[in-house]
């Protein structure tokens, strides 16, 4: 008989109040996170493997409930969900109807396995942490070296932190930290609202951090900076625009505040070129990117960034608003503030992997869905010698990803490409 969980609630952090507010089908604001093995997926042992990771995290072991004042989570006391194989297109709505009412899910596609996450739960780094630990125990199910080597349970190197870090470091009084001028939006003929095309970039690690020394940024920067460029190149047709090219880069805040945090603890800073002069070359679109992301990522500015926010929930007289005039509120304020981005690319840095796993894990990669204005966005991930950038559009037409390709492959990367074939349909 399954052991009856202990029922507990946790207010959802900051950053994930908005989500139940603006989730839908088109709109889910589902990610993933996936790890490609060096054999075919067991579904049984990877279903065996959720089981028995999941009762280890509190922030992924929730139901989203909804109160008069606040959306909240709640201890799910049903079983895991489902692992199936893969059959629609990534990072769909999650219903938790259908899902034992949990906000994540695990499918697996010939030898990846892949995890969805609504963002209220947790943002890419607390998913890569769950990710990694459901891998660690598949690995050990599958093979009896393992097994026999490694001690069962969790990581050493794995945090079961849930402290909400937005709450413990933000400022009071801190004035408002972003701007809302209406930024360029890329526009193409639309797939249909679930569906949405994905480019994979699989990018020599090395290559690219030489060739960003070169230019005198970070990869990140770079990254940025090409992703600007082949908008400019392959959108405007480096022809002068009234409005910006602005993309939003979240910042992991872990480490300027010492978190270690499993739910979400990011702030969003922008990074935007307008093109008001008659041409650009890359190295000048590449300059104005670098220094605009330089000037905004210190522990100051993001501190700021965040605490804006953090005094809005935690004002008295707007806490006592009812939870629809606060959804309400944070509609028009999301409607706003979607207006300034063209773009997302979200970098989740280098992704380390205890030595005993490492050769049986061939990659990882990450991928976003759609947004509000936001037709096309990035996500990065690096494991070993190989970073890959993942391109998700809801258009159908591919210059701007062939832009960014061509740029890259000009400056002497090595650079290999895969589709989730929808461009071919």
């Amino acid at each position: 008989m399954r052991e009856k969980k202990e029922i507990r609630w946790e207010k959802l952090d900051n950053t994930a109040n908005l989500f139940p507010v603006i989730a839908r089908e088109g709109m889910s604001n589902v990610y993933r996170v996936a790890v490609t093995l060096h054999e075919e997926i067991d579904p049984l042992l990877l279903q065996d493997a959720v089981e028995r990771v999941l009762p280890f995290f509190d922030v992924f072991n929730m139901k989203l409930k909804r109160g008069l004042f606040w959306y909240y989570f709640e201890t799910n006391d049903k079983p895991a969900p489902k692992v199936h194989e893969e059959n629609a297109y990534p990072c769909l709505y999650i219903n938790p109807y259908t899902n034992h009412d949990y906000q994540f899910r695990v499918t697996y596609y010939k030898r990846r396995i892949n995890l969805e996450v609504f963002h209220a739960l947790t943002d890419g780094n607390g998913a890569l942490l769950f990710l990694k630990e459901v891998a660690y125990c598949y690995l050990r199910l599958k093979h009896k070296e393992l097994a026999d080597s490694q001690p069962a349970g969790l990581s050493v190197n794995t945090s079961l932190d849930s402290e909400d870090s937005y709450l413990k470091n933000y400022k009071k009084k801190a004035k408002k930290g972003y701007k809302t001028e209406k930024a360029l939006i890329v526009k193409g003929e639309k797939f249909y609202r679930t569906q949405y095309g994905v480019v994979q970039a699989y990018i020599s690690l090395p290559d690219i951090k030489r060739v960003a020394k070169h230019y005198g940024v970070t990869i990140n920067q770079y990254l940025v900076g090409v992703f600007t460029y082949a908008i400019y190149k392959a959108y405007l047709k480096e022809k002068p625009c009234d409005q910006p090219i602005s993309t939003c880069v979240p910042v992991n805040l872990r480490p300027y505040f010492d978190s270690e945090t499993t739910k979400n603890f990011f702030a969003v800073v922008s990074a935007v070129f307008k093109p008001t002069e008659e041409h650009y070359e890359f190295e000048d679109v590449l300059n104005i990117i670098a220094e605009s992301l330089r000037f905004q990522i210190s522990k100051d500015n993001l501190e700021r960034l965040f605490s804006y926010n953090v005094s809005n929930q935690t004002n008295f007289m707007l806490r006592a608003f009812p939870l629809f005039l606060k959804n309400l509120g944070m509609k028009l304020v999301y409607n706003s503030s979607a207006r300034a981005n063209t773009s997302t690319v979200t970098n989740l840095g280098v992704i380390a992997v205890d030595e005993a796993y490492r050769p049986y894990i061939e990659s990882f990669y990450a991928l976003l869905s759609m947004s509000k204005g936001q037709n096309i966005k990035g996500a990065v991930c690096s494991y070993g010698d190989t970073l890959v950038f993942s391109l998700s559009a809801a258009i159908r037409e591919t210059d701007i990803q062939k832009a960014f390709v061509r740029q890259m492959t000009g400056d002497g990367i090595h650079v290999e490409i895969e589709t989730n074939g929808v461009y071919d349909e």
